[in-house]
């Protein structure tokens, strides 16, 4: 009974490494669409949302069960508790990576982003995918060093995201409000991604540790967007 219950917390933890490498995969397929003006690629983002939803009942499920049925404590408890938070934060990323796709969508065949300001999107949809593969391998191997370094790469996207806006509040900037707004919303949905996949590994190091780090963990079912 002992072994059934810590291959069934053992599952539950690789199930959120699994989930994070969907969220990638969404975002990774997002830019794409959203560079290239791919409508089939946007698509196919768009429809992982069910993909996203059930991963995220089931892991939940488990997790209710495990607390109902075995009453964990200690380390245990810990586990499961960070679990519910980890799906919730890797749901919002497979969701703003659908954001991504769904602007790709909605101005095509037209491209979204200007060639212009092409490269800070660029960089920005590289480092959220960076930090998204951090996120996965922090799951995966619970390295509490990878995951406070996690901090100061997101740094770099706070960084991004101003210069995005001063591109957009140039003088020179000649799109007109509509596609300021586009990708200012744009912008906001990479910076929020990159801020999911750091409070993942923050849970990681709650999990492991028991620290309530950067103030992650003081919400169980509803933590901030």
């Amino acid at each position: 009974m002992r072994q059934a219950y810590q291959i069934q917390l053992a599952d539950l933890g690789d199930h959120g490494a699994r989930m994070c490498d969907v969220a990638s995969t969404a975002m990774r397929d997002a830019s794409t669409a959203l560079f290239n003006a791919d409508l089939t690629l946007a698509e196919q983002v768009i429809g992982m949302d069910v993909q996203l939803d059930e991963m995220r009942a089931s892991a939940e499920t488990s997790a209710l069960e495990l607390l109902a049925l075995q009453s964990p404590v200690a380390s245990d408890l810990r586990a499961v508790v960070a679990a519910i938070w980890i799906v919730a934060d890797l749901q919002r990323m497979g969701t703003l990576a659908i954001h991504v796709a769904k602007a790709a969508r909605r101005r095509h065949p037209r491209t979204v982003v200007p060639a212009e300001i092409k490269p800070i999107f660029e960089r920005m949809s590289s480092v959220a995918l960076h930090l998204s593969g951090r996120a996965a391998e922090v799951l995966r191997t619970r390295d509490l060093d990878i995951a406070g370094g996690m901090n100061a790469e997101d740094d770099l996207m706070d960084d991004l995201h101003g210069q995005m806006f001063a591109a957009l509040m140039s003088p020179s900037w000649s799109h007109g409000v509509p596609a300021a707004v586009d990708l200012a919303l744009l912008g906001r949905f990479y910076e929020r991604y990159a801020d999911h996949a750091v409070a993942v590994a923050r849970r990681v190091t709650f999990l492991v540790t028991g620290e309530n780090v950067g103030g992650d963990t003081t919400v169980l079912l509803s933590p901030p967007e």
